[in-house]
C-alpha cells in the first residue's frame, strides 16, 4: 500500500474519506465540515447508531449528496489526552481492516490538530500510516480460487495533516521497518515443505542485496566447530541443518568497538522428534522458527533504514523429525561449549539449538550483549497468554530498555525471574545439565538452561511462543503470522544503540 502525506486539501472524489470524533460525539473540524456539506447526514447517522466517539468506535455511511466521496468513515478517538503512540498505529490498522476488501481503491484521512493530544502530531500521523500498511499484509499466495470480491482493493492512502513534512520523514523509516515485519511474516507463514533449513538459508542469502553480509555454515562446518547440540536436533530429518550469520556494519569506522547481537531459534518444523507431539495442532509447528524470523526481519529492517549500528544476527536452522536416525530420550550430547547435555525429551529441542548458537555468537563476535528470541515453551503461553512475551535477562539495563521499547511499539514484554534455585530442576547426575526441568516453571528452567551458554556476556532471552502467531488477529495484523519482535527490537536499537 502506498502512503502519502499532505498539508493541502486532497481530492475526495472516488475515495473513502476518514474523519474523527471525540468523546460525547464531538466532531473534528473536517468531520463537521462534511456534516454541513451533507445537510447533517453524519450527525443523524451518529444518533441512529448511538455513536458517541468512544475510542475504537467506527461508523460508516455511504457518502450522502453534497459530499464528493464514495463513503465516509468516522472513527472514535475517545479522550485525546489518553491516546498513546500505539493507539495511532491501531487507528491506521482499523482503517485498513474496514476498507481493505470494500472495493475502495483509495482512502483519504483528514486529521485535524487536536487540543490536549500528548503524542507529537508528526509521530501520530506516521503511526497511522504505519498501521495502514501493517494491516494491509495478507499471505494469500496459495489462494488460487479466491473470489474477486474478497481480494484486497485498497492500494493507497493520503493523510492530510499540518505535520505532513515531518510525518513523511518519519514514515519513510517506518516503511523500511515494515518491510522487515513483512519479511518475518512471510517466513513464518510459509509451510514447512517450502521453508526448511536449506531453503531458509537460501532466502537469507538473498538479503545480501539489502547490504547485509551473509555467511551460511553447513553441517560439516558445524560439526568441525563442535555444535553437536544443534546438530542432534536435526539428526532425524532428511533435511540438513544450517547456521546463518547476518552482519550489518552501519556504524562509522572506529565508533563502535563491539557489535550488538541477536540470535534466533529456527526449527522449521517441530514434530517433537521421538517424543512425538499430539497430532491435533501439529500443523501449527511450521511457525516454531518464529524467533529466527524475527531476527531475519530485524536485520533486513536495520539494513533497509541504514541504521547507524554494527549488528550481528545468527539463526540456527533445523527440522525436528522422528526416524531411525533421530536422537533418543536419554542421549547425551556434547555442546560447542564443552558442556554435556542429557536429552530427556526430544521435544525440548529449541534450547539445544540456541545453546550452540549463543555460544558460537559470544565466542566469535565478542558482542556488547546478546538477545535471543524463540518460540520456546508452552509454559510461557500458560503464564502470559498471547498478550505479552516473557523475557529473562542477566542485565537490569537491558530489562528496562526492552520493556520500554515494548511499550512504545505495542510488542509488549514482561520480565520473568532468573534464580539459581531453579538450577536444581535441570541438574542431573548423568551430565552437566539436562534439557528439561520437570512439571513446574517450564519457561524459567528453559531460560536457566540457556544462561549456561552465554558466558559473561550481558544477555536477554525473549520467549515469543504466544506472540509469533495469532489465531484471532489484531488491529495491525489479520489472523496468522504477526512479525512480533521486529518493531520491538528496532525501537530498542534506535533508542539505545545507534550513534547520534
Amino acid at each position: 500500500m502506498k502512503i502519502t502525506f499532505t498539508q493541502a486539501s486532497p481530492s475526495l472524489k472516488g475515495s473513502a474519506v476518514i474523519v474523527f470524533a471525540r468523546s460525547k460525539a464531538k466532531l473534528s473540524e473536517s468531520a463537521a465540515a462534511l456534516d454541513k456539506q451533507s445537510g447533517g447526514a453524519i450527525k443523524r447517522a451518529m444518533s441512529s447508531a448511538r455513536f458517541e466517539g468512544d475510542s475504537g468506535q467506527i461508523l460508516q455511511l455511504l457518502a450522502p449528496s453534497g459530499v464528493d466521496a464514495n463513503r465516509i468513515v468516522v472513527l472514535g478517538l475517545g479522550k485525546p489526552g489518553e491516546l498513546a503512540r500505539t493507539d495511532f498505529t491501531d487507528i491506521g490498522g482499523s482503517i485498513t481492516a474496514k476498507l481493505i476488501s470494500s472495493g475502495e481503491k483509495s482512502a483519504v484521512v483528514l486529521f485535524d490538530d487536536i487540543k490536549g493530544l500528548k503524542v507529537d502530531p508528526a509521530d501520530a500521523m506516521a503511526e497511522i500510516g504505519a498501521g495502514l500498511r501493517l494491516r494491509s499484509y495478507r499471505f494469500d499466495k496459495y489462494r488460487t480460487r479466491e473470489p474477486a470480491s474478497k481480494k484486497p482493493s485498497l492500494v493507497k492512502a493520503v493523510i492530510k495533516t499540518s505535520a505532513a513534512t515531518m510525518a513523511k520523514k518519519l514514515y519513510a523509516e517506518a516503511d523500511k521497518l515494515i518491510d522487515g515485519v513483512f519479511c518475518a511474516r512471510d517466513l513464518v507463514s510459509e509451510p514447512a515443505n517450502v521453508i526448511y533449513p536449506e531453503s531458509y538459508a537460501a532466502e537469507i542469502q538473498k538479503l545480501s542485496k539489502d547490504g547485509l553480509k551473509i555467511e551460511i555454515l553447513d553441517e560439516k562446518a558445524m560439526k568441525k566447530l563442535g555444535m553437536n547440540a544443534l546438530l542432534a536436533v536435526g539428526m532425524g530429518s532428511s533435511r540438513e541443518s544450517r547456521l546463518a550469520i547476518m552482519r550489518w556494519d552501519g556504524a562509522a569506522k572506529g565508533k563502535q568497538e563491539k557489535p550488538i547481537a541477536f540470535v534466533g531459534k529456527g526449527v522449521t518444523f517441530d514434530t517433537g522428534g521421538i517424543s512425538l507431539k499430539p497430532a491435533v495442532g501439529m500443523e501449527q509447528m511450521k511457525w516454531d522458527m518464529g524467533g529466527s524470523a524475527t531476527v531475519v526481519g530485524l536485520m533486513k529492517a536495520l539494513a533497509g533504514r541504514k541504521a547507524r549500528v554494527n549488528a550481528i544476527g545468527i539463526v540456527g536452522l533445523v527440522e525436528n523429525m522422528p526416524s531411525g536416525n533421530a536422537q533418543r530420550p536419554g542421549d547425551v550430547v556434547t555442546s560447542m561449549s564443552g558442556q554435556t547435555i542429557e536429552v530427556l525429551n526430544t521435544d525440548a529441542e529449541g534450547r539445544l539449538v540456541l545453546a550452540d548458537a549463543l555460544w558460537y555468537c559470544q565466542d566469535r563476535f565478542k558482542p556488547e550483549f546478546m538477545i535471543d528470541l524463540a518460540t520456546l515453551t508452552g509454559a510461557m503461553m500458560v503464564s502470559l497468554g498471547q498478550e505479552y512475551a516473557g523475557f529473562f535477562t542477566t542485565s537490569d539495563k537491558l530489562a528496562t530498555q526492552i520493556f520500554e521499547a515494548g511499550n512504545l511499539t505495542g510488542d509488549k514484554t514482561w520480565r520473568m525471574p532468573l534464580h539459581k534455585n531453579y538450577d536444581k530442576q535441570i541438574n542431573t547426575p548423568t551430565a552437566d545439565v539436562k534439557n528439561m526441568g520437570g512439571k513446574y516453571a517450564g519457561a524459567i528452567t528453559a531460560a536457566q538452561f540457556l544462561k549456561r551458554f552465554v558466558n559473561d556476556v550481558p544477555w536477554a532471552h525473549i520467549d515469543i511462543a504466544g506472540m509469533a502467531w495469532s489465531d484471532t488477529g489484531s488491529a495491525i495484523a489479520e489472523k496468522g503470522a504477526t512479525g512480533y519482535g521486529v518493531r520491538l527490537l528496532d525501537r530498542f536499537v534506535r533508542d539505545n544503540c545507534e550513534q547520534s
